[in-house]
């Protein structure tokens, strides 16, 4: 029985309605598992769990800087354990770009780190345009 811990950036939940969808298959395997926004990753033990997985969501062609921050600061401990990232990208819609080798972020993103996930995954995105009206007006 593995200890999980999925961290989590999001913008408009999406990424987190994943994130929890992730933790009820996994926990079906009789694995628990946590799931954290990484903004709150300071009270978190990471050394107590045995897999360690970040999600993170695009905005405005990024992932989240506190995804980035946590990463390059966390690098060797995430390569000392099993480990994977998920990116949840409006463009993953698409034939050409919904896998980790052809979505043009992901590609993008695993340039600017220095961990390299041992799994990689990428999920459609949704764009809540309510919210991005709200907010721009």
């Amino acid at each position: 029985m593995a200890r999980i811990l999925i961290l989590y950036s999001t913008t408009d939940g999406h990424t987190l309605k994943i994130c929890h969808r992730l933790q009820q298959v996994i926990e079906q395997q009789g694995h628990p598992v946590s799931v954290v926004l990484v903004d709150e990753v300071a009270m978190v033990d990471l050394q107590a769990f045995d897999t360690l997985v970040i999600g993170a969501s695009i905005r405005y062609g990024r992932h989240s800087k506190a995804v980035v921050d946590f990463i390059q600061r966390n690098t060797p401990l995430l390569e000392s354990k099993a480990n994977a990232f998920f990116s949840v990208n409006i463009v993953a819609r698409k034939p050409n770009r919904n896998q980790p080798d052809t979505n043009p972020y992901l590609r993008k993103f695993l340039k600017q780190i220095a961990w390299h996930p041992q799994a990689l995954a990428v999920f459609a995105g949704k764009l809540d345009t309510r919210a991005t009206a709200a907010s721009t007006a």
